[in-house]
C-alpha cells in the first residue's frame, strides 16, 4: 500500500498557487512588521537615546492620540521630527526604490545578476554630481547636487538605450555592452573632476560617492518620495508583461506583449526609481541586485509578487544598515554604501558561483 503524502502538500496546480499565495502573504506580513520595528528602534538610536516606548508615544501625539509618554529629554521629540524620522523615511523609500529597480532589470534581462547600474545610471548622476561640486556649481542652492545628479543619471540612461537602438530594436547583448562603455566613460569623467577639484572638493565626491543619509529633511523627502511612489507604480504595472517574457520574447510575442516597447518603459521606470534614489543620498551599491534574488528565493519568479515585496525588502535592508551606520562606531556616521558593499560582494561572488553550477558552466 503506498504510503500517503503530507496531508499539506500541494497535488495541483491549484493547490501550488494557493500555497505559494501563503507563503508570499506571510513574507510579506513578517517583512512589514521588521519594518515597523527597525524604524522605531533606528529612529530611538543614536547620540540622543529615545526609548521605543517614547518613540511611539511621540507619533500617536503628533497624530492627535494622547497615547504613550512623551520623550523625556528636552529635545527628543524636536530631534525624532527634525532628524531621526526625515532621515528613517529617506532609507526606507530608497530602499525600496533600489530593490524595486532591480527586481525590474532582473525581469528585463532575464539574469538574476543584473542590476540597475548596467544602463549607467549611478555612474551618471556621479559624474554629474561631481561637476557641481568642482565648479562651485549653486545655481538652485543646496538643491543643486541633487538635481544635477538625477538629471545625470537620467541623461546617462537614456543615451545607453540610444546608442543601443538600431533598426528599431534593442538587443539586450548590445545594451549591456553599451552600458559597460558609457560606465567606462563615466568612470574617467568622475577620475577627471576628481583630479581638477581642490581638497575640499575631492572630499565631498568621495563622501558622496560612498552614500550617507546625513542631513536628510522632510524637504529632501517630500521631492523623492512621489518619483518613488510613481516608480513603483510603474513596476507593478508592467509585472504582468514581465512575467511573460519569462517565457522567452518569442512567446510573449505571441501571447501579445510589445517587447520593445516593454524594455523602453522598464529602463524608464529604471532610471527614474535609481536617479531619485541616488540623487540626494549618493551611490549605494548592491541593493538592486541583494534584494530581489533573496525575494525570489523565498516566493517565487511571479513579478506581480516579487516587486511589492522586493520594495518591502530593500527598505528593510536599507534601514538595518543605516542604523549599523550610526551606532557601530561612537560619534560616526559610516558611509552606508560601504556597509552594503561589504555585503553584497560576498553575496555577488556565492551568486556567481551559484548560477554557474546550476548552469553547468558558462557558455
Amino acid at each position: 500500500m503506498p504510503a500517503d503524502g503530507p496531508p499539506d502538500a500541494p497535488t495541483d496546480q491549484a493547490g501550488r498557487a494557493g500555497w505559494a499565495a501563503g507563503r508570499a502573504t506571510v513574507v510579506a506580513v513578517g517583512l512589514v512588521a521588521v519594518l515597523g520595528v527597525l524604524a522605531v528602534v533606528s529612529a530611538g538610536s543614536g547620540q540622543l537615546h529615545v526609548p521605543p516606548a517614547e518613540v511611539v508615544g511621540s507619533v500617536l501625539h503628533h497624530a492627535g492620540l494622547d497615547l504613550g509618554p512623551l520623550p523625556t529629554h528636552p529635545n527628543g521629540d524636536a530631534a525624532l521630527w527634525t532628524i531621526r524620522f526625515p532621515r528613517v523615511a529617506m532609507a526606507a523609500l530608497v530602499g525600496a526604490a533600489l530593490a524595486t529597480a532591480g527586481a525590474v532589470m532582473q525581469g528585463v534581462f532575464g539574469n538574476p545578476l543584473a542590476e540597475p547600474g548596467v544602463v549607467g545610471v549611478s555612474s551618471g548622476a556621479a559624474v554629474a554630481a561631481s561637476v557641481t561640486i568642482v565648479l562651485g556649481l549653486t545655481a538652485l542652492g543646496p538643491w543643486t547636487t541633487a538635481v544635477a545628479a538625477f538629471t545625470g543619471g537620467l541623461a546617462a540612461t537614456f543615451l545607453v538605450y540610444g546608442l543601443a537602438r538600431s533598426a528599431g530594436r534593442t538587443e539586450i547583448v548590445t545594451l549591456v555592452l553599451t552600458g559597460v562603455a558609457v560606465n567606462a566613460v563615466c568612470g574617467a569623467g568622475l577620475a577627471l573632476t576628481t583630479f581638477l577639484g581642490d581638497t575640499q572638493a575631492r572630499e565631498q565626491i568621495v563622501f558622496w560617492q560612498l552614500g550617507s543619509f546625513n542631513g536628510t529633511r522632510w524637504a529632501h523627502v517630500g521631492v523623492v518620495a512621489p518619483l518613488v511612489l510613481l516608480g513603483i507604480t510603474g513596476a507593478l504595472a508592467l509585472s504582468r508583461r514581465l512575467d511573460l517574457l519569462a517565457l522567452g520574447e518569442r512567446s510573449a510575442r505571441h501571447l501579445g506583449v510589445d517587447v520593445e516597447r516593454l524594455r523602453v518603459l522598464s529602463i524608464v521606470v529604471v532610471a527614474v526609481l535609481t536617479a531619485a534614489g541616488v540623487a540626494f543620498c549618493g551611490i549605494i551599491a548592491f541593493v538592486g541586485l541583494v534584494v530581489p534574488h533573496l525575494i525570489r528565493m523565498a516566493v517565487g519568479p511571479g513579478h506581480r509578487v516579487l516587486v511589492p515585496l522586493s520594495a518591502l525588502g530593500g527598505a528593510v535592508l536599507l534601514l538595518a544598515a543605516d542604523l549599523v551606520a550610526r551606532t557601530a562606531v561612537g560619534y560616526a556616521d559610516l558611509p552606508i554604501g560601504m556597509l552594503t558593499a561589504l555585503v553584497g560582494g560576498p553575496f555577488f561572488f556565492w551568486l556567481i558561483r551559484r548560477t554557474r553550477r546550476s548552469a553547468g558552466g558558462w557558455a
